[in-house]
């Protein structure tokens, strides 16, 4: 019986990692068109990165906003899909703590690149 709840967990664990990466090539990574990011890179703008985070803010907001929604509608009673409901909310809050820990590092980098001197 334990051997059966171990691999059940393990099991959940493995798909618990499977959907976090499943995140970060959404949130952090959106899709372009063919060439776009390599006309990006070619400007030398920035726009790339700067776009490609605006873009995961928007998907973060958009994931928070829909589990927001599920939760009002189970809270009403017009749904009764408290499962879902929480699915979505803690990929929500996956998705921001991915987000924020993005943040830190990009802060991380600026940093260590404004203490050197040109």
């Amino acid at each position: 019986m334990t051997q059966e709840i171990g691999l059940l967990v393990h099991a959940d664990l493995a798909s618990i990692k499977t959907d976090a990466q499943d995140l970060i090539g959404a949130a952090v990574m959106p899709a372009q068109p063919d060439g776009a990011e390599i006309a990006n890179a070619d400007s030398g703008t920035g726009a790339g990165f700067a776009q490609s985070m605006r873009a995961a803010i928007h998907g973060v907001d958009a994931q928070d906003r829909a589990a927001s929604d599920k939760m009002a509608d189970v809270d009403s009673g017009r749904s009764d899909d408290l499962v879902g409901a929480m699915l979505s909310s803690q990929q929500a809050s996956l998705s921001f703590s991915m987000l924020m820990q993005v943040r830190n590092k990009v802060m991380g980098a600026v940093d260590e690149l404004s203490k050197l001197s040109l």
